[in-house]
């Protein structure tokens, strides 16, 4: 038996007939199954709870299909990043640049289209190489270079906004976007706009990738033992970089869609998408396979984030209060699914 505190002392031989102290007396099955349940959907079971109190706290406008529609409109952006960027935190990299590409990509779409009167598959395709490319980047000095991936990208996001601003000169750009572009975010199907459905294709691929493909799995391996994964002779870098730049590519997707959305560019718009995309992911990290990153899991951070977004913006919440209230809840959640871990 381990004893955990170095200034207890017990004989190396209980009595026989002694009974267990109240401390290593283990957990009554019930409660060990109650323990596992809430590590793996205590998440879920407190966002059905938000669900039903913001339902009955503005029963005329939060429970409708208007209210859900706008609410998965609004998540679609966040859900592309968020799910891009569970990628590269499953093989255990982070990625602070892709706000930064989510303006250089949208903005130089806009610039190309609006002053050099450039087509739009064109402009598009240049925004999606510019995410391919920046990506690439990160992976080669990280990976390849054996940077640390919190410092290269820290600073490569401020490269990026540079490129940004020398090829924009920060102006705000409402004129010159091609209509057809514009459709692109803009268009409705099935009555949700086509940046949720994009969203939606996009976390299939990636949990399809991760899920069910061998280098998917690869990836989990390195995120779990590296140099284990490096001696059973998988590709760790090439994995790596390819990580890289798949959050980066998503970043630059959610640039374009957002520009097409808007019809317009504004300087280092995707700055705000930062916290809410590591939220998501870490978020549902407790969720599902709690301690593990995991797509399905990152969708339902996503839209836990979104509802509880609305719901306090409906209930006309101060800001500094929907703040409070949003760290509290998110706070409260993964501690509770974090509470059965130990019993795992």
């Amino acid at each position: 038996m381990t004893v955990d505190d170095p200034t207890v002392t017990r004989p190396a031989t209980a009595p026989a007939g002694d009974p267990p102290s109240s401390s290593d007396a283990a957990p009554p099955p019930g409660a060990h199954r109650g323990l596992q349940f809430l590590s793996r959907y205590g998440v879920i079971v407190a966002f059905a709870l938000i669900i039903v109190i913001f339902s009955i706290a503005r029963p005329e406008t939060f429970p409708t299909t208007e209210n859900l529609q706008a609410i998965l409109a609004n998540a679609a952006a966040a859900m592309i990043i968020a799910t891009g960027l569970t990628v590269l935190l499953v093989i255990g990299d982070f990625d602070l640049s892709f706000g930064s590409m989510i303006s250089l990509a949208g903005g130089a779409a806009v610039i190309l289209m609006a002053n050099h009167g450039v087509a739009w598959p064109v402009a598009l395709l240049v925004g999606i190489l510019l995410g391919v490319a920046g990506g690439a980047v990160n992976g080669l000095l990280t990976a390849y270079f054996g940077g640390s991936s919190f410092i290269i990208t820290l600073a490569m996001g401020t490269v990026l906004t540079g490129v940004e601003f020398a090829i924009t000169d920060q102006k705000t750009i409402f004129e010159g976007v091609d209509p057809s572009f514009a459709s692109i975010a803009q268009n409705e199907f099935l009555g949700l706009s086509n940046m949720f459905w994009i969203a939606a294709a996009i976390a299939a691929i990636l949990w399809l990738f991760l899920d069910k493909t061998e280098a998917g799995r690869y990836m989990y391996a390195i995120g779990g033992n590296p140099e284990a994964a490096r001696l059973a002779g998988i590709r760790t870098k090439f994995l790596r970089l390819v990580a890289f730049v798949i959050v980066a590519v998503t970043a630059a997707i959610v640039g374009l869609l957002l520009s097409s959305n808007s019809g317009s560019y504004s300087p280092s718009f995707g700055a705000s998408f930062l916290l809410p995309a590591f939220a998501a992911a870490f978020l549902g990290s407790a969720m599902l396979r709690p301690g593990q990153f995991n797509i399905p899991g990152t969708v339902i951070g996503v839209l836990f984030l979104g509802v509880i977004q609305t719901g306090l913006t409906m209930l006309n919440l101060q800001t500094f209060v929907i703040n409070l209230v949003q760290g509290a809840i998110l706070i409260a959640a993964v501690l509770l699914s974090r509470l059965g871990e130990r019993t795992t």
